[in-house]
């Protein structure tokens, strides 16, 4: 299935399907005609089952109030809003119009979102009118208090002067919101014509997707990806899952991610598959319940919620035994985590994947007969249709086969820019169309990839070059250690010096002293943790990555320490 040369780290990825030619618009069109009476989605929590005839009712429905709202191609629609049906017929009914969709983090504060819908030129949001302890109404509000007078779609912000229309995805009592049934019953006023004649303007290389990556310094930047890019993504990612109309997949990730809308929802959209949303967030319970009720085939994760999911009291409750294959993402997998997802809950097929937002986001992926160690020790083997290779960071030469460098990815994939910021689109993608992860990575003579770490996460101490990811693999064969994330702090000595954080297993007991010792001739004497913090959970995003950079903050504020590049 992939070629790859001898001696250098590069692959590229053969495939007996072709790329999809078409846009999102005319390639849900064509699903609707062929699955219409197969189920498209299902949401748990809401009670709501739809098949793709009736999602398409909805959609087409949707799409023609936003034309009705006066939004045209190009126009930025926001969504700030957990997992439901809402989200997804917004997925498709912005792609109809060719709308751009900003899909923002429900983990986000006013801060953060004022920064996306002034960066992005938002014209119109979706929004939830709250989620857990976020009230989204009243964040809205305080930022733009014009909604409380205006009218519905006639918002003037002094503060947002391109946000003219917000809807709720339910009702809301303040003036300036549109509430759902109301916003979506506008679209009788827009002919079928009309709409058609949208679809047939979208082109497959047009931007439909702002995502903006959670950076480690700054302010995010918005990944722009356009229908090829992430119809594409999700089709092959499926297809290599061995996926079929008769699969269905429960998506407790975010939608407001790659992982939920590109893997997720276009990955069932590619096949005529079923998307089952089990709760508006991730609950470990909610997602066995959903498995069972709905004899799901396939479950996506990042580790951590394999673990939650696996770690529950009544988990021998369940019927897991429909389950056949999955993602788990986002993470390196722990081995006993494989193996546990592999026996105990039927997914001999699980497959590892890897990639980045910028990449639409998968650009490796191990198969169904990919042997467990490379499961655990890698992240699969190049995507359909991309290249890769691992270059020297100091000459940019490809690397020879097992020699580390950092990843670079090629191809349909890789996004169109970071919106309207030129000089970060330059420094991620060079002049060969070559993206630059920023991660660093190794691949072996079969093409299997392991990812080392990122090289912003790279430790300096003393002028040795100290990857996190090493130590935190051999912490982990300590048999009193659950979980342990390294990150590196400033030292006036050194540069740099060690911190580990470490989660200790339920009734173990274990000291600094004895974490030390363990380490004593094992490792090298400069990667042995210089301080170690107990802790029973790391700063992460929603989607579960860690945030290593609010580590060390954390980790320099309870220690004293000042910023040696800075003090």
């Amino acid at each position: 299935m992939d070629s790859h040369a001898v001696n250098l780290s590069y692959a590229s990825g053969a495939y007996d399907q072709p790329l999809i030619g078409l846009p999102i618009s005319q390639f849900f069109d064509n699903v609707v005609a062929r699955y219409g009476e197969r189920e498209a989605v299902v949401s748990c929590h809401q009670g709501i089952r739809w098949t793709y005839a009736q999602l398409a009712e909805r959609v087409n429905q949707l799409a023609r109030a936003f034309i009705a709202a006066g939004f045209v191609k190009g126009d930025r629609v926001g969504i700030w809003s957990p997992n439901n049906v809402e989200w997804l017929c917004t997925q498709y009914a912005t792609a109809k119009v060719g709308i751009v969709l900003v899909t923002i983090n429900p983990a986000y504060r006013t801060h953060e979102l004022a920064y996306v819908l002034k960066q992005a030129g938002c014209k119109g949001l979706v929004i939830q009118n709250s989620f857990k302890s976020s009230d989204y109404i009243a964040m809205l509000t305080e930022l733009c208090p014009e909604l409380a007078t205006a009218k519905a779609g006639a918002l003037s912000s002094a503060e947002f002067p391109l946000l003219t229309t917000v809807v709720s995805n339910t009702a809301s009592e303040v003036a300036g919101i549109h509430n759902w049934a109301e916003f979506r019953a506008a679209g009788d006023k827009v002919s079928a014509q009309t709409l058609a004649a949208c679809v047939d303007e979208q082109d497959m290389d047009d931007p439909i997707n702002i995502q903006y990556t959670s950076g480690t310094t700054g302010f995010p930047k918005g990944a722009t990806l356009s229908h090829h890019n992430i119809l594409n993504n999700g089709h092959f990612v499926a297809a290599i899952m061995q996926f079929s109309e008769r699969d269905r997949l429960v998506i407790p990730v975010p939608l407001y991610h790659c992982f939920g809308m590109v893997m997720g929802n276009l990955g069932c959209l590619s096949h005529g598959a079923c998307a089952i949303y089990p709760s508006e967030g991730f609950e470990p319970e909610a997602v066995l319940a959903a498995i069972e009720a709905e004899k799901a085939t396939a479950l996506f994760g990042v580790p951590t919620m394999f673990i939650a999911e696996l770690g529950l009291p009544m988990f021998n409750n369940f019927d897991l035994s429909s389950l056949r294959t999955g993602i788990m993402a986002g993470a390196p997998c722990p081995v006993e985590t494989m193996k546990q997802v592999n026996d105990l809950m039927h997914m001999t097929e699980v497959e590892i994947a890897y990639g980045m937002t910028e990449t639409s986001p998968v650009s490796f992926q191990s198969r169904v007969d990919s042997p467990l160690d490379k499961r655990v020790s890698t992240v699969g083997r190049v995507h359909p249709h991309v290249e890769v290779k691992i270059i020297d960071q100091d000459t940019g030469r490809t690397c020879t086969v097992g020699t580390m460098g950092e990843l670079c990815t090629r191809g349909y994939s890789v996004m169109l820019g970071y919106w309207e910021n030129p000089d970060a689109t330059a420094a991620a993608i060079d002049s060969d169309g070559w993206m630059h992860t920023g991660d660093t990575a190794i691949m072996d003579v079969e093409g299997y990839v392991n990812i080392v770490g990122r090289i912003k996460d790279m430790i300096v101490r003393g002028g040795e070059n100290v990857y996190p990811r090493e130590i935190e693999e051999f912490l982990m064969t300590h048999p009193a250690i659950d979980a342990v994330q390294v990150t590196g702090v400033p030292d006036i000595k050194f540069g740099e010096e060690i911190v580990a954080w470490i989660n200790i297993k339920e009734d173990a007991q274990l000291s600094e002293a004895e974490i030390k010792s363990y380490c004593d001739g094992q490792i090298a004497h400069f990667k042995v943790p210089r301080y170690i913090r107990f802790s029973t959970e790391f700063p992460m995003t929603v989607t579960g990555k860690v945030q290593k950079f609010k580590m060390r903050e954390i980790s320099m504020q309870e220690l004293g320490l000042q910023d040696t590049k800075t003090a």
